[in-house]
């Protein structure tokens, strides 16, 4: 566990915010499928039974461009050279990363879809889904611009036991953000390093990047995965409360709360069951 400080306070003793910093790596199939939205993709009309492409919730851009390799049967590495060459209708603060915008749906694939048609779509039905009145006026309820909120979601997508703790792990965030206290997501971290795991190590928080949320203060610079729509709904619309700490004691048990000392008893709970998780 690392160090952290309590807010007003000085360093106490070794515990870490947050519960886990990993995406789950979901496979392509009926699995994932059962939970994606469906979206068309206009395709030509030679292939009557498109092959279908599934971006699972949570993922990474880097896993979406191997998937969209394997879909189009490219040389692995000619989506995310893609990126660059595609005039992605992002908003300016993506800074042409389409980290975040790439919509976890089912997408038919046909003889004629290409990187850049894939990813255009992705990026425009993305679009679509942040830019109806309830997400901006979200996001101006939560002081935050769409792009932010986006960023938020991500996280939530990436740190929530649960979709229904997701409003919660929202709301703490925003609160840490509104008392100025550093974030301190292991996910965040995990990105940086290109990694899913459940551990993270002291050594990790004190990597040098923007996506270091123990060291930086308020947001990362961009999303670290693709948001569903759950997780949007809980940036946008987060539960009521004044939590700052959460904990997974064990699957299905997680423990939000303002006090660091009932943090520390969540956390030794956790530590008595044993559970690979990390703590929020």
């Amino acid at each position: 566990m690392h160090t952290t400080t309590p807010p007003g306070g000085t360093k106490r003793s070794a515990i870490r915010l947050t519960r886990r910093g990993w995406i789950a790596v979901i496979a392509i199939g009926t699995a994932a499928a059962a939970t994606a939205v469906a979206v068309p993709l206009l395709l030509p009309d030679d292939e009557a039974r498109p092959k279908t492409l599934t971006v699972p919730e949570g993922w990474r851009s880097g896993q979406v461009y191997a998937a969209v390799d394997k879909a189009l049967k490219v040389r692995p590495g000619t989506t995310k050279q893609t990126v660059s060459k595609t005039d992605l209708k992002l908003p300016g603060d993506a800074g042409g990363n389409p980290e975040g915008y790439l919509f976890p749906a089912t997408y038919p694939i046909g003889s004629q879809s290409t990187p850049a048609s894939v990813l255009s779509y992705m990026v425009n039905t993305a679009n679509k889904k942040f830019s109806g009145g309830h997400v901006t006026a979200g996001a101006d309820r939560n002081a935050v611009n769409v792009y932010q909120t986006v960023t938020i979601a991500s996280m939530v997508e990436a740190e929530a036991d649960s979709e229904k703790d997701m409003g919660k792990v929202a709301r703490v965030i925003y609160n840490r953000l509104d008392r100025g206290m550093p974030l301190q997501m292991d996910s965040t971290i995990n990105y940086a390093l290109n990694r899913s795991t459940l551990k993270t190590t002291n050594r990790d928080t004190k990597i040098s990047s923007p996506y270091n949320t123990y060291s930086r203060m308020g947001l990362p610079p961009t999303p670290i995965s693709n948001p569903g729509e759950a997780a949007m709904r809980a940036a946008t619309s987060p539960a009521p409360g004044d939590w700052l700490y959460f904990v997974t004691v064990k699957r299905g048990d997680t423990r939000f709360t303002a006090r660091y000392e009932e943090q520390q008893r969540n956390v030794a709970e956790f530590n008595r069951n044993g559970q690979r998780a990390a703590a929020h």
